[in-house]
């Protein structure tokens, strides 16, 4: 597995479907313009990744609170994503949904993230990209295993808070909480108190 982090985010132009538009989406246009989280699904008309999709859509306006695009992508169609977007959610659908989902059909942007699977689908991939196009945070589950959204918008405020005031995060830190300076002095006042 390749770890992207501290590099430039693979870059990509592909099919999209937002909201319910047909699209293109490349991923470079949003460098200079905003964070990006891309992260990477397995299949459509599938079983977890319906409740991942609305949790992303649930949270939608708190990543846009903080300036940052949500792209969902994934093997299947552009055609196939329109489909799953006008399922209603009771028939194990993504209505509702609005954020961009990207077709991966030649699945070259999974192979680009190393996310693509022996079964030839995603494996669920999250990539937390800068404002400048470099990768600050990945990780990577099996199919089989959902993951949390509020863990994804955590790190946006760690990487938020860093670039605005130099400080570095510990762990468990979350937005509001104190961090610390990257010095010796600093990891010794913060463990001190904490």
């Amino acid at each position: 597995m390749s770890v992207l982090v501290g590099k430039p985010a693979p870059d990509f132009k592909a099919d999209a479907v937002k909201g319910l538009e047909f699209t293109e989406i490349q991923l470079s246009g949003y460098k200079g313009k905003s964070p990006v989280v891309l992260f990477f699904y397995p299949l459509d008309f599938t079983f977890v990744c319906p409740t991942e999709l609305h949790a992303f859509q649930e949270k939608l306006s708190e990543f846009h609170k903080r300036g940052v695009e949500v792209i969902g992508c994934s093997v299947d169609s552009k055609f196939s994503h329109f489909a799953w977007l006008t399922t209603p959610k009771n028939k194990g659908g993504i209505e509702g949904v609005t954020y961009a989902l990207v077709s991966d059909l030649h699945r070259s942007i999974a192979k680009d993230y190393d996310v693509l699977s022996d079964a030839g689908v995603s494996f669920r991939g999250l990539f937390l990209i800068d404002k400048e196009g470099i990768v600050r945070h990945q990780v990577v589950n099996d199919l089989p295993l959902g993951r949390n959204v509020d863990e994804a918008i955590r790190m946006v405020d760690a990487l938020q808070h860093f670039e605005k005031h130099g400080e570095v995060c510990p762990a468990n830190w979350s937005a509001g909480k104190k961090a610390m300076q990257a010095t010796a002095e600093g990891v010794s006042s913060y463990l001190a108190t904490h």
